[in-house]
């Protein structure tokens, strides 16, 4: 991979407990009684749209509808050089996701460029999240503050709009500073009424932490997570180890499993690097391994 998630977030994004509440938790728990088979399988899966970053650009219409043919039912964006919904607007995207069964569920974006129009525009076609995908290790704890405050406001612009915010995790914030994590300040320091939180699995898991402690430690504030693998048998301080679904060293079983049971409504698949595959052969092969997948 001559280019990294971290580098291509960056230049979007750098700027910058307890139970969700009232209507937004009866909402979340009538949802929850539907995102499972009879038999243990999980619904609705999606895949973040990142993994086709080589290819999505060249033909969107294509790629998306190849990614239906693998199974998936639900699709997380990113924000490209051809913004949100690749050139089209948001209406014409949605149709055309509605006319191959893909339901675009949210979207990673920068938070600090036209994000009232992103939320108008996402909530006018059914959207349920907008997401800040990455922010960077920062210098102290003041800073995770500032950054916590900030998505306080984010989600006060969601909740006007019907649609709700939430941060994506890297492993800086689930690294020590100061004798703290900032992951802990994320959670505490944020509105459960406004923020929600995406738990990458691969990047707890890459920190060094346990995914299952944290989605104890925080009921009902993990609402989607990345189904992401880490390779077998690389060394601990490797970041870029990310492989194909279930080819990797990830107790997604265990894991997946706590989450049900901690509030978690989105199973989306990821993938960041590329070694004797292809971004559409790896969504494929994810595809396969959730469609197996029981609780």
């Amino acid at each position: 991979m001559t280019y990294s998630r971290r580098n291509f977030l960056k230049t979007g994004s750098m700027v910058a407990s307890g139970l969700a509440i009232g209507s937004y938790a009866n909402a979340m728990g009538n949802l929850g009684e539907s995102l499972f088979e009879t038999n243990g399988a999980i619904k609705n899966f999606g895949l973040q749209l990142y993994t086709l970053r080589t290819d999505l650009p060249k033909d969107p219409k294509g790629v998306l509808k190849q990614v239906a043919s693998f199974g998936y039912k639900q699709v997380e964006g990113y924000e490209g050089p051809q913004g949100i919904f690749w050139g089209m607007k948001n209406t014409e995207f949605k149709k055309y996701l509605d006319d191959i069964g893909l339901n675009f569920v949210s979207t990673h974006c920068d938070i600090n460029k036209d994000f009232e129009k992103k939320a108008a525009e996402a909530a006018e076609i059914g959207m349920k999240y907008l997401i800040c995908p990455y922010l960077g290790a920062q210098k102290s704890l003041d800073d995770y503050k500032r950054f916590a405050d900030e998505f306080n406001k984010r989600g006060e612009i969601c909740k006007k709009n019907g649609i709700r915010f939430a941060y994506h995790n890297h492993g800086y914030s689930f690294t020590a500073l100061d004798g703290h994590m900032p992951q802990d300040i994320f959670m505490q320091k944020t509105d459960a009424a406004l923020v929600d939180f995406e738990m990458d699995i691969y990047w707890v898991v890459t920190a060094g932490a346990d995914p299952i402690s944290w989605l104890k430690k925080y009921p009902n504030r993990f609402r989607l997570c990345h189904v992401k693998d880490r390779a077998k048998g690389v060394a601990v301080t490797e970041t870029n180890a990310s492989v194909d679904l279930g080819t990797g060293a990830i107790d997604f079983k265990k894991i997946l499993n706590e989450a049900k049971k901690q509030g978690m409504q989105y199973y989306i698949v990821e993938q960041e690097r590329y070694d004797n595959t292809t971004p559409l052969k790896s969504a494929e092969a994810g595809a396969a391994y959730m469609k197996k997948f029981k609780f």
